[in-house]
């Protein structure tokens, strides 16, 4: 596996990767009416070109495996941007068939060495709990939660 930049070429495919991977996280609100499901090409060009999108994917170490025939497949992505000495975390995603394996934890690691910054925020659902224990295993911790609806309450994580 490597993790890079991605290229404006390959955000459709990261676009069609967040389709599936959010899958699981609209499962737990029985609706697919959820941002990372509704969200557009533009929407993601925008994010690109204000901050950071990384992408992992399988490289040429992968050549002996079973995994051989997915070389340069994008398995995982990340996203971040810088406001006011704060880098802000989104988007974290990992192929269904490829989580449990610390892919999620290499993604988060990278992102940060982009940044100097002193402190990183992210958020999740409060029913996100895989989610909430990533993060929490990887040195972030609550600081606030905010209901945008009823059913829907973010936690906002620091570290």
């Amino acid at each position: 596996m490597k993790i890079i930049k991605a290229e404006i070429e390959d955000l459709k495919e990261i676009l069609e990767l967040q389709y599936l991977a959010y899958q699981s996280e609209a499962a737990l609100f029985g609706t697919d009416d959820i941002p990372p499901l509704k969200e557009t090409l533009e929407e993601v060009i925008e994010e690109y070109n204000n901050g950071i999108v990384l992408k992992m994917v399988f490289d040429e170490s992968e050549k002996d495996t079973e995994l051989s025939n997915e070389n340069g497949k994008i398995i995982g992505s990340v996203r971040a941007y810088e406001k006011d000495g704060t880098a802000y975390i989104g988007k974290l995603m990992v192929h269904p068939d490829f989580r449990g394996q610390g892919y999620g934890t290499k993604l988060l690691n990278e992102i940060q060495k982009y940044y100097s910054n002193k402190r990183y925020e992210l958020f999740t659902s409060t029913r996100s709990v895989d989610n909430i224990r990533l993060y929490e295993k990887n040195g972030f911790k609550k600081f606030k939660q905010e209901a945008v609806t009823d059913e829907l309450i973010f936690v906002y994580m620091e570290k």
